[in-house]
């Protein structure tokens, strides 16, 4: 089934003719939509102007380009967090292996 693609306007110029007093089953087959996705509509879009459904759709987009940079962010984060990790066991490791003896002629030149 072929989905059709409606405007803010046409949206609400639909809802408008609901609200006037059209029944839902004869809206539904006029504009090929079914009821169900009319009141999602009337849900989402309800009581706007086309001005408001058009900045509620500019809002929706620039939340969703935010949420993509917040979840990229998480992810480097992650990354330098598990690699600054491993940094660090390799140092520790590194350290870990020089011998007691080492480590012990290393005190007495220091003087402790």
């Amino acid at each position: 089934m072929k989905r059709k693609r409606f405007s803010e306007e046409q949206i609400i110029a639909v809802l408008r003719e609901h609200e006037a007093g059209a029944k839902t089953g004869d809206l539904a087959r006029k504009y090929g939509v079914s009821e169900a996705t009319l009141y999602n509509w009337k849900a989402k879009y309800g009581g706007m102007d086309v001005s408001e459904a058009k900045r509620l759709k500019v809002l929706e987009a620039e939340n969703r380009k935010l949420k993509k940079l917040l979840a990229e962010t998480m992810l480097d984060n992650a990354a330098l967090k598990e690699l600054l990790g491993k940094n660090d066991r390799a140092r520790r490791e590194a350290r870990g292996s020089r011998s007691s003896a080492q480590h012990a002629g290393d005190e007495r030149a220091s003087g402790l």
